[in-house]
């Protein structure tokens, strides 16, 4: 059975061309709708699977009305955009869309974003079932006791893992550095049905350009120089599992559609060997924007829709600084054992302090404060916490011109990345002119909150 596209646009160039298209890829097209009236009034009688809707219609409703009533009737929908302004387009984001196209379009784009976004209806129709049962609080169940805080932020995302766990669809963690992504990708592992096989976390960020692919995707023994024995990649290592692939907006261009493939067609391909069916459920994470990254260029649209069907974010520390006083005792009683240090608590005037702070690193930074604060406490119960003290709050450092040993070492790192035109890695690399491991160097830009600039090599 042809799937059903219902085209509501008011411009009869643009419609007429895009029922074209669609009836030459083999889709059936519905009457096409000028208007918000005539749309509802075709989907009574004709019953589409999917809407491609433009933003401004005829008569006094736009596109964006129609789209909350289509979300009522659980009908997929894309947008029609022009170069219309933010705030137009920030709307029509607000309504969950299956994605974008621009016009003028492209016949290709308009396939893969059908494709795209019918695949994303319907691993979202089958995990709503979840999402309607009435749940407890993940919480309360004790379902994820690594994860700690009690906030009602937090309890928005452990629900939501514990309604995408049991599926089989795709999830795209979000969130600033430091806010625990690698820690709910576990959570959502432990409770799916593949939790008895391998969870395997690829840091895509760290990795050299050259080996990615031969990492992900496996090796030959003399696929290339220095291959001197087969090597199984991480998606093979994974197989029947779970693979985490943190930071998957660092990977290049060209391995993204070898990704998408592993996403489309469940297999991989080996460099120097064949192609192989692979059965791998994927979990992505990122603190970049994908969506800036894709409007950029830099990363491919057809992925960002397949792994963004069941989006988490994960919200920052600042946003949920009740959760603070857990997360400090955890981490004072963690290290207090390992340092053999007997530490009973925090004082609540520690914890004000620690209310105060902005938390730009999130957990990580707070987990590192506290390993310190262990380290140099002598008594019983911690009463201070040494807090991170801005350059510019120091006037006496600022009148004098001075910088802290942390802003040196990032203008010191910055100056060798300039230098080697931000390569990292290899002969020339800004690793090699610093005399340091590569990954090193790679942890040491994430903690200084240095991105790696998209440019010469």
């Amino acid at each position: 059975m042809k799937i059903k596209v219902l085209i509501v646009e008011d411009q009869f160039i643009e419609a007429n061309n895009l029922k074209i298209t669609l009836k030459k890829a083999g889709y059936g097209v519905c009457t096409i709708a000028r208007s918000v009236p005539e749309a509802l009034q075709i989907l009574d009688e004709e019953h589409p699977e999917m809407v491609l809707l433009d933003i401004y219609l005829d008569g006094p409703q736009t596109g964006i009305d129609l789209a909350y009533m289509l979300r009522k009737k659980n009908i997929a929908y894309i947008f029609l955009s022009a170069n219309s302004n933010k705030q137009t387009l920030d709307a029509a984001k607000a309504t969950n869309p299956y994605g974008f196209l621009v016009k003028p379009f492209r016949e290709k784009d308009v396939l893969i974003m059908l494709e795209v976004a019918l695949f994303a209806h319907q691993q979202k129709t089958e995990t709503q079932y979840l999402t309607a049962k009435p749940t407890t609080s993940s919480v309360e169940k004790n379902l994820f006791p690594q994860i700690i805080g009690h906030s009602k932020k937090l309890q928005e995302v452990l629900d939501q893992a514990k309604i995408v766990g049991p599926a089989e669809t795709s999830v795209l963690i979000l969130g600033e550095s430091g806010t625990g992504k690698e820690l709910i990708a576990q959570a959502i592992h432990q409770i799916s049905n593949r939790r008895n096989k391998k969870l395997v976390v690829v840091n895509c960020g760290a990795l050299p350009a050259s080996l990615i692919e031969s990492e992900l995707f496996g090796h030959e023994k003399g696929s290339f120089t220095g291959a001197s024995e087969k090597r199984i990649g991480k998606f093979e290592e994974a197989d029947g599992g779970t693979i985490f692939l943190d930071e998957v907006g660092e990977l290049p261009l060209d391995l993204q559609v070898k990704f998408l493939r592993v996403l489309q067609q469940k297999e991989i391909e080996t460099l120097g060997g064949k192609k192989k069916s692979i059965n791998v459920r994927v979990i992505a994470a990122t603190n970049r924007n994908l969506e800036e990254e894709m409007a950029s260029g830099r990363f491919r649209m057809d992925l960002y829709y397949r792994l963004n069907v069941f989006p988490i974010l994960l919200p920052p520390l600042r946003e949920r600084k009740e959760d603070i006083p857990d997360l400090a005792n955890y981490f004072i009683h963690l290290y207090a054992q390992k340092e053999n240090k007997l530490i009973n608590g925090i004082s609540d005037e520690a914890i004000k302090s620690m209310h105060n702070y902005h938390w730009p690193g999130n957990i990580r930074e707070l987990e590192n404060l506290m390993e310190r604060t262990v380290l140099l406490t002598s008594g019983r119960i911690i009463t201070s916490v040494p807090i991170p003290v801005s350059v510019k709050k120091n006037t006496h450092m600022f009148k004098l011109g001075l910088k802290t040993m942390t802003e040196n070492e990032r203008d010191h790192i910055l100056a060798a990345l300039e230098m080697s035109e931000w390569q990292i890695y290899g002969e020339g690399g800004a690793a090699e002119m610093l005399d340091m491991n590569g990954s090193t160097l790679h942890s040491r830009m994430k903690k200084l909150g240095i991105e790696k600039k998209i440019g010469p090599r």
